[in-house]
């Protein structure tokens, strides 16, 4: 089977076992988890923080970016939405109402008229003199400490990989959609350097399910599959897991809302809840995912942490405790 859009192998695997004392140096935090995503043999367990640390700062802004490396995650999942004198910023909505000062559609606005605007924080509070970021901004708070997933970003995939190749990131990003493989596949082939990419299988949709045969029936093997489904649909989720692990590739999952990921009581707010986070995410862990998006990212580090599955990473290398 050929390996779709893989960068070169980064690093040898780690010990099955996870043992410190043989696993390969690294030249900093953002490499270690790139070399992880590019191992379908990795123990590690990627955690992604959705929109980045929501909970202590405004979604998808520097600050909220920059922590999710201080708590210890490996990714931030950022949105982007472009202005009117095509400038990226970050922001899941096309209009500003939600998390700025401002109104109206953000392609409306140029990057400068932006500015006038502050941001609010996830209960509505106006967080005075912090302004929607740039994409540049946000990769540069990202730069060798973790990788970044740009969602809602693949149509200014071009955008995106120039910045990218300026600041040097570009092995840091990885970028996720939902179109063919030949598609992704010729789009791809006119650049010399391309950020990560993974396809996302929507299980519960026939697009989703004939996508996934397609890369099945090819062989083509991405990095890793994106798979969402809903309540009573754990036969299609296994079954495409199985196919997967013996395809050699990684799983991702969403626990951000029960309707991605097999009921609500599936979800991250079940885990905080309930406090049963072998029921939410041990049996992920049992059935081969090893990246996760989560809006509780400070408690499923603490969980992976307790069952050896998210090391540190002390000067240059990894260790688990």
């Amino acid at each position: 089977m050929k390996r779709f859009l893989l960068l070169a192998v980064l690093a040898m695997s780690l010990l099955s076992n996870g043992a410190y004392g043989r696993s390969p140096k690294y030249a900093n935090r953002a490499e270690m988890i790139a070399a992880q995503i590019h191992d379908p043999q990795s123990k590690y367990v990627v955690v992604v923080c959705h929109r980045g640390d929501w909970r202590s700062y405004p979604e998808n802004s520097v600050e909220a970016i920059a922590s999710v490396a201080t708590m210890g995650g490996d990714m931030a999942e950022i949105d982007l939405k472009m202005t009117k004198d095509s400038v990226l910023v970050l922001s899941h909505d096309a209009t500003l109402d939600r998390c700025t000062t401002g109104s109206g559609k953000i392609s409306d606005y140029t990057y400068a008229e932006l500015l006038q605007f502050d941001r609010k924080d996830h209960k509505g509070n106006v967080v005075k003199g912090m302004h929607i970021a740039t994409l540049r901004e946000g990769l540069e708070a990202a730069k060798d400490k973790i990788c970044v997933n740009v969602d809602q970003g693949y149509e200014f995939y071009e955008q995106v990989l120039a910045i990218a190749e300026e600041l040097g990131v570009t092995d840091q990003i990885l970028i996720k959609g939902s179109r063919p493989i030949d598609v992704v596949a010729a789009h791809e082939s006119a650049h010399r350097h391309n950020t990560m990419y993974m396809p996302v299988v929507t299980l519960s949709a026939q697009s989703g399910r004939e996508l996934f045969k397609s890369y099945i029936d090819r062989g083509v093997t991405p990095l890793a599959y994106e798979l969402c489904w809903k309540a009573g649909q754990d036969d299609l989720f296994l079954d495409a897991v199985a196919k997967i692990k013996a395809q050699n590739s990684k799983v991702w999952v969403n626990t951000l809302w029960g309707s991605i990921c097999g009921g609500d009581d599936r979800a991250d707010a079940a885990a905080f809840k309930t406090g049963d986070l072998d029921y939410v995410y041990g049996r992920l862990l049992d059935n081969g995912v090893s990246m996760i998006q989560t809006d509780r990212p400070a408690l499923l580090i603490k969980y992976l942490q307790e069952k050896g599955r998210h090391p540190e990473f002390r000067k240059g290398r990894i260790r688990f405790k």
